[in-house]
């Protein structure tokens, strides 16, 4: 969940979860969007924090509402101090300044909010451009309407439109330029220049209106940026055009040309603004791209479900009727409409979608289905779990939505460098208008304009600040497509570093799924009525070795008896009364704790463990009674996974509960380092103690038991299988619940902190050796300036290019 705050100098709503800027004022921490408006607040709280009251909404992501849901009688806002007011669309209050809230919570869960993929932070209710960098806004959500995008049609037609009066513009150039000068010959003298005047006022003050309303924004909200470089590099190429047509005789020598004459650079005003247009526009397709992947999820998901009603007639309805205990149909080649389980029929499943695994999953009856999969041959009845936001595809697309908006350690890099770059361009364009004004040919004044301009265009920092963000939001898209769900760029980051490899045993690397495999019995002890005993006292635990007893009595159609007193001891095993007897089943430590002496049966436990069986011992009545065996296979897919960990360069650890000969056994089969008696709470010390030897460390573990190591080691990750995972367990989670997936995470670790760096390197290359050269560094050398037109190219193309070196992640190979 991402909680929201108002800003309370702008009213902006602002992502607490990201927000750069924050202050403590009045027992509270306030939240804001800019500097500037961290600094108004700061100068005088008294003004803010009475008119407007910071107040955390949640917003949930993707929705599927109901029909019922989204009939509610009435919709808007309404202050929850002063339910008298209501207002039609979201704003302080008008008497408090509290943020309203909507009357119907559905109807404002379904609407769009919009923000910055460069500053998360920035949230706003409809498109726009961030205050921050400029950058055109972007829906927080990704939906399946190819709804257009209102940012891409306006940049598109202002850019046609551009483009069409810039081309008479450049032909009177070219014609300057060709003996005989034809142009000059039909618009001669002042005429021509008011022609040329007329044609760059609607490029530049029309086509180019937004690059100068988000270049004095940037101004406004003291966040300098790159569109206060196109802002001043093409506005002072305009106005000094202007003055030299409407007041030439203004001009000195040194601005004049061989022939007497002030020059024009009306077209390098409206090329630098077509050029930068038809970057946004590249730029924008391009950006739309990032979020393939989640369409892609999203597709997934059927439109309708076939219902079987209590009368037994069908019916296809459309999928938000769908609820939770409905029956539904999966005819062969239909997609599973929502979560659930099988509870008639037999087939394979597709679930390629959220596994990654390409082989079709056998179900049969009490099999757990996920919505969005694809039915084989098999005709399927199933009983719908979950629905609408509760469904696993649901959790998987607002999970990667989340993620692509976090921020990367790394960004800090090119935040930092940004805030400095803006300022220091500037700087560079005014020695370099100096430099030429002083120590240029003629005409000085006229080299000095067009070579500032050039250095102004060509150091936009816009590749530098997409560069990192657009990797992220490819990467995640990618990973969800193999199954690898990454919760935010900082885990993607360190999961690269990742040295160790800590693994929990029991559904991690074996199936999770223990069988009975032998019951001793002593003297006196009749294995069907200590199984009988056993049974029944381990129905009332949770643990995966009494699923294995209970599947063993009902295999036996053994009738189960109430147990009372029961009482599980965390890491030892548990206790009760079954038929007036007192019943015990653990380790060999609650058998000497309950001062019952496991000796007699010593032998025979250690030949099981040294097989790779689990042994817990059996008392009753204050007697030793026997033990049974229980056998966790490995996963066929857990030594090749294994394996590959190790040939990639980690060292992998497992930590038990187990048994040391039992995990010796295991462990020597995958040939891994082992900890083994170790209880559920100090597996977060054994990763403690890892870190303190300066090792980065990733815990694998079920999500849930595990919890404080996961919390504890440096990257947590969740192994799942369909909809049981624990989705926010860890830092990242396997869908599939296969090793291999590790493989996948750190392959895609890798590969998208490539790109970033790649991204960082152009951008850091380009701007390094584009600043001197349009400066005029190789005039005095080869008589070579560069004009602002290739440099608004160069500068369009940079970013482009930055974009389309992220999207090579869609299809890197893991």
């Amino acid at each position: 969940m991402n909680a929201i705050s108002i800003d309370p100098v702008c009213g902006m709503k602002v992502s607490i979860d990201t927000a750069k800027w924050s202050s403590e004022h009045g027992g509270k921490r306030w939240y804001f969007c800019s500097q500037s408006c961290l600094k108004k607040f700061e100068a005088n709280p008294a003004a803010y924090d009475g008119s407007r009251r910071t107040v955390s909404t949640v917003v949930t992501g993707p929705i599927v509402a109901t029909s019922s849901a989204l009939a509610a009688p009435k919709d808007g806002f309404t202050c929850p101090m002063h339910p008298e007011v209501h207002e039609s669309t979201q704003k302080p209050c008008p008497k408090c300044g509290m943020a309203l809230d909507a009357i119907n919570p559905f109807a404002a869960s379904v609407r769009t909010e919009y923000t910055c993929p460069m500053h998360p932070e920035i949230v706003r209710d409809g498109p726009g451009s961030c205050p921050i960098c400029g950058m055109a806004l972007e829906p927080r959500t990704i939906s399946l309407e190819d709804a257009p995008n209102p940012e891409l049609v306006s940049m598109t037609r202002r850019l046609w439109i551009g483009t069409a009066l810039t081309l008479p513009l450049l032909a009177i150039m070219v014609s300057d330029l060709l003996p005989g000068h034809p142009v000059q010959h039909v618009l001669a003298g002042a005429m021509l220049g008011w022609f040329e005047f007329a044609l760059a006022t609607v490029v530049v003050l029309w086509a180019g209106w937004p690059f100068f309303e988000r270049g004095w924004s940037s101004i406004i909200h003291r966040s300098l940026n790159m569109f206060t470089l196109i802002a001043i590099g093409s506005g002072a190429a305009y106005l000094y055009s202007v003055v030299a047509v409407v007041a030439p005789g203004i001009f000195p020598p040194s601005f004049r040309d061989a022939s007497g004459g002030a020059g024009l650079y009306f077209e390098a005003a409206s090329v630098i603004i077509v050029l930068v247009l038809l970057g946004q526009v590249l730029e924008l397709r391009a950006r739309s791209q990032t979020g393939s992947a989640i369409k892609a999820l999203l597709g997934f998901a059927p439109k309708t479900a076939r219902r079987i009603s209590s009368t037994g007639t069908e019916a296809d309805v459309p999928l938000a009727d769908v609820q939770v205990g409905d029956r539904l149909r999966v005819r062969p080649g239909e997609k599973i409409p929502t979560d659930g389980s099988v509870v008639e029929g037999r087939s394979a499943v597709d679930e390629s979608m959220v596994t990654g695994e390409s082989i079709p999953v056998e179900k049969s009856v009490g099999e757990k289905l996920v919505g969005g999969t694809l039915n084989g041959t098999g005709s399927l009845i199933m009983l719908a779990e979950r629905v609408g936001a509760d469904t696993l595809l649901s959790q998987i697309v607002k999970m990667v939505s989340e993620a692509q908006r976090t921020r990367a350690p790394i960004q800090r890099l090119a935040d930092k460098i940004a805030s400095w770059f803006v300022p220091a361009v500037l700087a560079a364009a005014a020695v370099t208008a100096i430099l030429w004004a002083v120590l240029g040919p003629e005409p000085r004044y006229a080299h000095a304009l067009v070579n500032a301009v050039a250095v102004l265009i060509i150091a936009c920092p816009c590749a530098l600040g997409l560069a990192t963000p657009m990797s992220i939001m490819v990467g995640t898209g990618r990973g969800a497509t193999e199954g690898v769900l990454i919760r935010d760029a900082e885990t993607l980051e360190t999961f690269e570093k990742v040295d160790v490899l800590v693994v929990d045993k029991t559904g991690t690397l074996t199936e999770g799924k223990p069988r009975l495999t032998s019951i001793v019995t002593i003297d006196g002890f009749e294995e069907t009525q200590l199984l009988q005993s056993v049974a029944s006292l381990e129905r009332g635990s949770e643990h995966p070795l009494a699923a294995a007893i209970l599947a063993s009595a009902r295999e036996k159609e053994i009738e189960l008896q109430s147990a009372t007193e029961f009482r599980s001891i965390t890491g030892r095993g548990v206790t009760g009364t079954v038929n007036s007897r007192h019943i015990a089943v653990g380790n060999e430590s609650l058998m000497r704790e309950l001062r019952i002496v496991p000796d007699p049966l010593q032998g025979q436990a250690k030949e099981m463990r040294q097989d790779g069986q689990t042994v817990m011992f059996l008392a009753s009545g204050g007697r030793l009674a026997g033990l049974v065996a229980v056998t966790d296979p490995i996963k066929p897919s857990s030594v090749e996974a294994i394996k590959e960990l190790k040939d990639a360069g980690l060292r992998v650890i497992m930590v038990t509960g187990d048994n040391r000969t039992t995990a010796a056994a295991v462990a020597s089969r995958l040939g891994i380092e082992f900890e083994a008696d170790v209880l559920p709470g100090r597996k977060a010390d054994v990763i403690k103690a890892l870190q303190s030897q300066g090792k980065i460390v990733a815990m694998v573990g079920d999500g849930v038991n595990d919890a404080p190591a996961l919390a504890q080691a440096n990257v947590g990750i969740a192994m799942g299988t369909g909809t049981d995972v624990a989705i926010a367990a860890g830092g990242i989670t396997l869908i599939s619940g296969d090793l291999r997936g590790i493989l996948k995470a750190r392959r895609l670790s890798q590969r998208t902190m490539g790109n970033i760096r790649q991204n960082l390197f152009f951008a850091f290359i380009y701007n390094a050796m584009g600043v001197p050269v349009a400066a005029g560094l190789l005039y005095p050398i080869f008589g070579l300036l560069l004009s602002p037109m290739i440099a608004a190219a160069a500068m369009s193309f940079s970013s482009v290019s930055v974009i389309a070196n992220s999207l090579r992640l869609r299809s890197a190979k893991l």
